[in-house]
């Protein structure tokens, strides 16, 4: 299977899930895998209907079947997060990301849900 193929399939697969667990028509636009230069990699999903409250209500669901996504896709997240449209509070899009050393302590110096008002962090993996 292609790869394209393959986060089409993940795509699917995680909208159906979030369209069950929520009911209502959340949208997952665009997934796309990413490696930036910085050396993180991951996956970031584009979404439509997904609000905020759904993750703080459903969190412990959202989480598992965003990390069971990129598990699919070879990806081991130790950072699970939402972008949110600034100054509301609809999710721009989840995303699962495997950090460096650098954007690991860029984090890691933050606390809580929010460090940022444009981020609601589901998941973050403390290295020891």
């Amino acid at each position: 299977m292609s790869m394209t193929q393959e986060l089409l399939k993940a795509r699917t697969s995680l909208e159906n899930n979030l369209r069950e667990l929520l009911g209502v028509p959340v949208f997952l636009i665009e997934m796309d895998a990413f490696a930036l230069p910085c050396g993180c990699g991951g996956v970031t999903i584009n979404t439509r209907g997904l609000q905020l409250d759904d993750l703080e209500v459903f969190e412990e669901h959202i989480v598992k079947y965003l990390t069971d996504t990129a598990t699919s896709l070879d990806i081991e997240p130790s950072f699970l997060f939402a972008r949110l449209i600034p100054g509301t509070a609809e999710i721009a899009s989840i995303n699962a990301r495997v950090l460096c050393n650098s954007c690991y302590m860029d984090f890691g110096r933050g606390s809580g849900k929010q460090p940022r008002p444009d981020i609601y962090i589901m998941r973050f993996d403390r290295r020891e």
